[in-house]
């Protein structure tokens, strides 16, 4: 019988992996904070233009929203967290390294990055950020986190796939137009744009991605969502309809839940 037993335990431990179901989650931290752009403000979630920084997906706290943000997730196991929403609506990768800068003087033991999306709508394809500075921005980033706070959990999301905006509302007259008279993301969303102009960005979407899980994974407290944000297929219903660019309350309740999904604490 005890042979039976050893034998059985040896072929559950060689089915689920040593340490599934036994190895301690990552404590919850004391505090978080959050690097990144406009989708991070939650910029013109609803109802009016603006950010609206509590229905962050990151670190929002309305309890109305329907969004179950980070915070709010960590929060209900650690109600004494503090959050920092750091980021900063329209700033681009070259932000990022000031940003961590002050999750840094904040003592921040969580950090998320979402950060990218205005390296890729720019005013032409031609104004895109390169990736070789890209690179080196989010490089900077990353090191300045580990040196003020290297026991720091970091999450870095990959950029959501800004082409799909395009597929969504290629024939829709109304975003169009507002995509014009506010000069959004003309890269990829200018009507003059030619299908390789368009194929280019969603090229550099990819080569940022891929730069982010390479830098990542350069650090053992530094996790990438495998372009779980990326390859997630957004619907009309989560994009804003202040700007049909940004994320809506539903959209932002789905980014939070892709990402908490490939979290630290998922």
């Amino acid at each position: 019988m005890r042979r039976l037993l050893t034998s059985i335990a040896l072929v559950a431990f060689v089915v689920a992996g040593p340490g599934v179901g036994t190895a301690a989650a990552a404590p919850l931290p004391p505090s978080m904070a959050a690097v990144g752009d406009s989708i991070t403000q939650a910029f013109d979630v609803c109802c009016w233009y603006g950010n609206h920084p509590a229905d962050s997906w990151s670190t929002g706290g309305a309890s109305w929203d329907g969004v179950y943000s980070h915070y709010e997730r960590i929060r209900s196991g650690n109600p004494a967290v503090v959050a920092y929403n750091d980021s900063v609506s329209g700033a681009k990768m070259a932000d990022a390294p000031g940003q961590a800068s002050k999750a840094v003087s904040q003592r921040a033991q969580y950090v998320t990055i979402l950060m990218g999306a205005n390296d890729l709508c720019t005013s032409s394809t031609a104004t895109m950020t390169s990736v070789d500075t890209f690179r080196a921005q989010l490089r900077q980033t990353l090191s300045t986190l580990h040196a003020g706070v290297p026991n720091a959990k970091i999450f870095v999301a990959s950029i959501p796939n800004v082409y799909h905006l395009w597929e969504l509302y290629r024939s829709d007259l109304v975003a169009q137009s507002v995509w014009a008279a506010a000069g959004i993301c003309q890269s990829l969303l200018s009507l003059s744009n030619t299908s390789t102009q368009r194929d280019a960005v969603r090229t550099r979407n990819v080569a940022f991605n891929t730069v982010l899980a390479q830098e990542c994974a350069a650090y053992v407290n530094c996790r990438f969502d495998q372009n779980a944000v990326f390859n997630y297929s957004f619907t009309k219903s989560q994009v804003s309809k202040l700007d049909y660019f940004h994320p809506s309350l539903s959209g932002q309740a789905a980014l939070a839940s892709i990402t908490w999904s490939t979290s630290w604490w998922a």
